[in-house]
């Protein structure tokens, strides 16, 4: 078997704050492949975006990783120096944030931020990185690409600014894409369009992609593993096809019984009942029970572990008498 890309390991991140620590992502592990799409769905507030971040070393202070490891290709990123994760980011992992906006400078060209970007990582002269920003603008669907170039972001459009952040996130072949809702702020039909063109370039490129997001219908056309967080933790994760069709955590079963269906009529959505809990005020045992509707005595006092039960795996205490 091939090693994984990426390698997260009981991952727990803190906030120290002056009433006591709060854990916003308590001891998540996950793998992910080359050339593959792990998605990572949940309610805000889960800890997902946190997540993201402290794999590409962005996790704002006071924020902290308190714990766990992260290695991409082995080689252990959580505890390196600023000046080394700042030649790793952008060269072998991209970030694709959720408002192309905040993402772009205003105040220069798309080419000369693509440009910039390129020769920082690269040894290109500037009219090889232009010449090379140009081809990446016409691979993400930016039509005269070369005459574009020249333009501020505020001149595109918020489907083409997307467009220009992932030609940005793509800069020098990075191994790792993470995309923090990428879609969210776009219609329907563009969001169709963006998931099209990271399916694509996953497959022409061999780069593995974490797309974050709160949207199952996303997930189930792009990624190829599911993992579902709640409160901080991991309460679901498998293969997209056998998650969708087949959830096995109440929470899961939730988020997809809350998706309308266009197969046959329904009367009304089903609803997961409460709020995600606060940092400060995460209850005891499976942090789930208060809003779950399978809660036994045992889910009040004790926190379940990720365990296997087939084609995936669930922190449930439903099914801890059918690990395998």
């Amino acid at each position: 078997m091939n090693k994984p890309l990426l390698s997260v390991e009981n991952l727990r991140i803190e906030f120290p704050t002056r009433r006591g620590t709060l854990v916003a992502v308590d001891d998540i592990s996950f793998t992910i492949d080359p050339g593959e799409i792990l998605g990572v769905v949940g309610e805000s507030g889960a800890g997902k975006s946190l997540t993201g971040q402290s794999i590409i070393g962005l996790l704002e202070p006071p924020g902290r990783i308190a714990s766990g490891s992260i290695k991409l290709n082995d080689r252990r990123l959580d505890n390196l120096p600023y000046a080394q994760m700042k030649k790793i980011r952008g060269k072998e992992i991209g970030m694709i944030f959720q408002d192309p906006l905040t993402s772009l400078n205003p105040l220069y060209t798309i080419g000369r931020q693509l440009t910039e970007t390129i020769q920082t990582h690269t040894d290109m002269t500037g009219k090889q990185a232009k010449k090379h920003a140009i081809s990446l603008l016409e691979e993400v669907g930016i039509p005269a690409a070369a005459k574009r170039i020249d333009h501020y972001p505020y001149q595109f459009s918020g489907g083409m600014r997307q467009r220009v952040v992932i030609a940005l996130a793509l800069c020098v072949n990075p191994k790792l894409i993470i995309a923090d809702e990428p879609t969210t702020a776009l219609d329907v039909s563009i969001q169709a369009q963006i998931i099209t063109l990271l399916k694509k370039l996953c497959a022409d490129h061999g780069t593995a992609v974490i797309l974050i997001t709160h949207d199952m219908g996303v997930i189930a056309e792009t990624a190829d593993r599911v993992a579902v967080m709640y409160a901080g933790r991991l309460v679901e994760i498998g293969k997209v096809r056998q998650v969708v069709k087949e959830a096995t955590h109440p929470y899961t079963k939730g988020l997809m019984s809350a998706i309308p269906s266009l197969t046959h009529r329904m009367e009304e959505l089903t609803q997961i009942d409460g709020t995600m809990p606060r940092l400060s005020d995460i209850p005891k045992g499976c942090s789930f029970h208060p809003r779950c509707p399978e809660c036994m005595d045992v889910c009040k006092e004790k926190q379940p572990e990720l365990i296997d039960i087939g084609p995936t795996q669930v922190a449930c205490w439903s099914y801890h008498d059918r690990q395998i």
